[in-house]
């Protein structure tokens, strides 16, 4: 269920929010939500071109929001951005988990002591701030059961799942301990506009919609493996109603998607909506197969019974809304 816009004005009209990984995926998107109902938007980004941050995800609002270059590294400008905000929505972050195993100490640096600073940033120069952390299911690992609930025991099978399981546990324990109002949405495959496309960093699918919009065929590993799918305007909505929920402090909430789907099916879908194109079934490479985590998909009942959340958008719409953008606008992502 989405917020009403009603009740978004209300809660964020004139509110200071400060997004980090701003220029993103999830975070353009959340931007252009909150500029909607009239909030003061900042944004954080490093630009690193492998970390997501592109600037036209902000076309057409770049007037309407503060855009701070800088790294969440450096705890002198966390400091002050961080000061007289309202609410933290925190998306910066290292998403590819083969690159967290080629060089675990950047990823370590950005998922892990980066999310510390931040913290203690919040902690020193503004402990009413509200923060909601973008956390992923890689903290899961290969799951043990499905659908996978938040009492799944916590088993990350790569750098980048245990540098992100530490980083969300550090809001939640300064949530416990310093009295900084802090939570976390475990995120699965979020998908949509605005996507990174230009490699696999962020997610197999944008390959997978790059290669039809260029008229290529793409590889599809295994295609048995079950897996859940977000659309990214869902995920802003549950950004947005959780931290609009006091209880929410010091919890952790799952989210997932409205069909269950195999990797080739969805290949398939992709290809109907993208009105034909090729894809080959490829058996997993070694190096991604070590770190793999299975089949997955999320219990998301918590959050709605919190907050009314469910994912709205199912797969092929949001498919095909993600393929006309790219055919549009592919080469603002190469």
């Amino acid at each position: 269920m989405s917020p009403r816009r009603a009740e978004l004005e209300e809660a964020f009209q004139g509110r200071k929010v400060l997004i980090t990984g701003g220029l993103g995926f999830i975070g353009s998107t959340l931007a252009r939500r909150l500029i909607d109902v009239n909030a003061d938007v900042c944004l954080i980004d490093s630009l690193i071109p492998e970390y997501g941050g592109n600037p036209f995800n902000i076309a057409g609002i770049e007037d309407r929001v503060r855009v701070n270059v800088s790294d969440v590294r450096d705890a002198h400008s966390m400091r002050y951005l961080v000061h007289d905000r309202d609410y933290l929505f925190n998306l910066a972050g290292q998403t590819s988990h083969l690159d967290s195993m080629r060089d675990p100490y950047s990823d370590l640096d950005i998922n892990c002591r980066a999310q510390l600073s931040i913290l203690e940033s919040c902690r020193q120069y503004n402990p009413a701030i509200k923060i909601v952390f973008a956390s992923t299911r890689q903290v899961y690992g290969r799951p043990e059961y499905l659908p996978v609930d938040e009492r799944h025991p916590l088993h990350p099978v790569d750098v980048n799942g245990i540098n992100k399981m530490a980083g969300e546990w550090y809001h939640i324990l300064y949530s416990d301990v310093h009295d900084v109002w802090a939570c976390a949405l475990r995120l699965t495959n979020t998908y949509g506009p605005r996507m990174r496309v230009k490699d696999a960093r962020q997610t197999f699918l944008g390959i997978w919609i790059r290669s039809l919009v260029e008229a290529r065929p793409f590889d599809v590993w295994d295609g048995a493996q079950l897996r859940d799918f977000t659309y990214v305007d869902d995920v802003a909505d549950a950004f947005l109603r959780i931290a609009l929920y006091p209880p929410a402090r010091g919890q952790v909430f799952n989210l997932g998607g409205l069909e269950v789907v195999s990797l080739k099916a969805l290949a398939d879908a992709l290809v109907e909506a993208n009105g034909g194109g090729e894809y080959r079934l490829q058996p997993f490479p070694a190096d991604r197969k070590r770190i793999d985590i299975g089949s997955y998909h999320a219990n998301g009942r918590r959050i709605e019974e919190a907050v009314g959340w469910r994912p709205r958008v199912s797969l092929q719409p949001g498919l095909a809304a993600t393929l006309a953008f790219y055919r549009q606008h592919l080469g603002r992502y190469l």
